[in-house]
């Protein structure tokens, strides 16, 4: 379980905690959350714990071995051996996690969708190699598998990605540089990180996720859509060439998809609040508004100019959501920043790890020099 200390990681300790006669926690980690670890810990008694960020080793039970560090993280994996990797690690950070659990043939459920944001013309292909599987924690990739659950590509149209649109969905455009980060992190339908919370308000996320759709179900991007859905209870849909839609549809809750992860291909028992059609019989579907969240252009835009356009897109993001949260930028600056990184930036084909965390260093560093010059305006590349 990587990222335990986080919203993911600890619904889905709660998860594991529920099915004790199924699944043992051999490994546990996070960032600099010490306490965290020592409780859950003390309740799962892992093989192994780690912190990739600095502080002191947290209090562990007889037999938990303690790694410390990004290497460690790794380490740490080789000695535990974990059949299934929950990675909920937040963005790139959580990269080379996946491509040890896929180099290893092991199943990975993917809560860290920057992993193929960055790394998905890589992390595909090695994929198949070790005959690893990836199962999507997304709500919206995890309906999306769902639903092509014994269905060959040929017969997909189109896949149909639902977002909420955030906060702001109504909000004037002209008071956009307005916007607070209090405001920014209020989402409407989820309880998730900052991070995550901001790139819904952006839709950044959702840019994410058209690259993490492309990716694992292997779709071109002319076939992938989104559409705004406020309520959160269509999580995606499938449209088949014969004209038949497929949708799963729950109340946003995700340790719903976490729990069909960690169970697969098995359905397991849990108590949830259940769908009704009756309190849910008007559902809103709106058209994507293409002004309102440039972000999501960017995804195409990446899907477009291929190579490591992916990482700096993310570590781009990174910084200037960071920025935002931190007060100095104000809101449309993020996605502004990103595009003018990718505007930038040289694009090269990744052909290992190395390249992707190359080109994640030089956007990091070139998305600094771009905060600390003039106001952007531009959101979207040019052809």
């Amino acid at each position: 379980m990587l990222g335990c200390s986080g919203s993911i990681g600890s619904q889905a300790l709660s998860i594991l905690q529920q099915h004790r006669d199924r699944f043992s926690v051999v490994l546990l980690s996070a960032h600099t959350a010490a306490d965290q670890v020592a409780a859950a810990a003390g309740l799962h008694r892992p093989a192994a714990t780690c912190l990739t960020g600095p502080g002191a080793a947290p209090a562990l039970p007889a037999g938990t071995r303690h790694f410390t560090g990004a290497d460690g993280l790794l380490a740490a994996l080789d000695h535990s051996a974990p059949d299934i990797v929950l990675n909920a690690i937040t963005g790139a950070a959580g990269l080379a996690a996946s491509e040890w659990t896929l180099r290893n043939g092991r199943t990975l459920a993917l809560a860290n969708k920057e992993s193929l944001v960055i790394a998905g013309e890589y992390l595909m292909p090695l994929a198949r190699a070790s005959g690893a599987s990836i199962l999507p924690v997304d709500s919206e990739h995890c309906a999306i598998f769902q639903c092509l659950h014994g269905e060959v590509p040929r017969s997909i149209r189109r896949l149909w990605l639902t977002g909420s649109g955030g906060p702001f969905r109504t909000r004037p455009l002209d008071t956009f540089a307005a916007i607070t980060r209090d405001q920014a992190l209020r989402h409407p339908t989820w309880t998730m990180g900052p991070r995550i919370t901001i790139g819904s308000a952006t839709m950044m996320n959702k840019a994410f996720e058209v690259l993490e759709a492309h990716w694992l179900f292997a779709v071109p991007p002319d076939r992938i859509q989104v559409v705004l859905h406020p309520q959160s209870i269509v999580h995606s849909m499938v449209e088949f060439v014969d004209g038949s839609m497929l949708a799963q549809c729950g109340v946003p809750d995700m340790r719903v998809p976490i729990l069909y992860c960690l169970g697969w291909p098995e359905r397991l028992p849990f108590a949830f609040e259940p769908f009704d059609p009756v309190r849910w019989r008007s559902l809103e579907f709106a058209p994507f508004e293409a002004e309102r969240y440039p972000a999501v252009g960017l995804a195409y835009d990446c899907l477009r100019l291929g190579g490591d356009s992916g990482a700096r897109l993310n570590a781009a993001d990174e910084v200037a959501t960071a920025a935002f949260l931190a007060g100095r930028i104000p809101f449309p600056a993020i996605t502004a920043t990103v595009a003018a990184v990718l505007q930038a930036a040289p694009i090269r084909p990744i052909h290992s790890l190395a390249d992707v965390i190359r080109a994640d260093d030089e956007a990091r560093t070139l998305a600094h020099k771009v905060l600390a010059a003039a106001p952007l305006a531009n959101t979207h590349l040019e052809p």
